[in-house]
């Protein structure tokens, strides 16, 4: 019994943050796209906060499941992509860099606004205290490393897009023609190359590294914005 109620517990502190940064990167996708002329997510009600609209069974709630079982360096998931037609947008460029922004920085925001509630922490019971505490300290790191992870610049990723945007043709151009093929060379960066190094006894692990790093610099940053320390 003492183990169920430690796995509901985990859980508990791990499922919220995650669906929570979820929904609102994507709900924030397509409110931004309906802003600047495209209203494809909204008539599909996706512009929406409840988590059904956008939750992929195995990308949002089994795949990070499993990562978070096997004690995994790298929380990796996805939700259902919002629908989004950038040739509907006014300016479909720019747009296409604002609508990609818009789930990143969704996230920072929800990331700042947890580490501003960790100062509330200490009005609460104390059996409710550190409950709060812990989904609070992993909703703003969960937050941050989607918000990095997503500005990887390979298309369908944020930041692919964004540098579609605003990189020349030349070099925008051949990016935009890896979208078909960025989920398959993430997994490879991130998970195949390492195995492959691991066996040559090289750290190919470079890309996570990148990740960590910056998920460490970007924590640090809002925690000493917030005063929390």
């Amino acid at each position: 019994m003492g183990q169920q109620s430690n796995i509901i517990y985990l859980a508990s502190i791990w499922v919220i943050p995650i669906v929570i940064a979820i929904t609102f990167h994507e709900a924030a996708h397509g409110f931004v796209a309906r802003l600047l002329g495209d209203e494809t997510a909204w008539r599909l009600g996706r512009v929406s906060l409840n988590p059904l609209k956008h939750i992929d069974p195995i990308g949002t709630i089994l795949l990070p499941g499993l990562l978070l079982l096997l004690h995994s360096a790298l929380l990796f998931g996805y939700a259902k992509p919002v629908p989004v037609n950038f040739r509907a947008l006014r300016n479909p460029r720019s747009g296409m860099v604002w609508v990609a922004a818009a789930g990143p920085a969704m996230n920072i925001a929800l990331a700042i606004l947890a580490a501003l509630a960790f100062h509330l922490v200490g009005y609460l019971p104390v059996t409710a205290a550190q409950w709060v505490a812990e989904n609070l300290k992993n909703m703003l790191i969960i937050n941050v490393i989607l918000a990095v992870f997503n500005m990887f610049p390979i298309p369908p990723l944020d930041g692919g897009r964004i540098a579609v945007g605003v990189l020349p043709d030349t070099v925008a151009s051949p990016l935009a023609r890896l979208e078909p093929y960025g989920i398959f060379i993430l997994i490879g960066l991130l998970f195949i190359l390492p195995m492959v190094g691991a066996q040559l006894g090289v750290d190919l692990s470079i890309v996570s590294r990148v990740i960590a790093s910056a998920t460490d610099a970007i924590i640090g940053a809002i925690l000493r914005l917030t005063g929390i320390t």
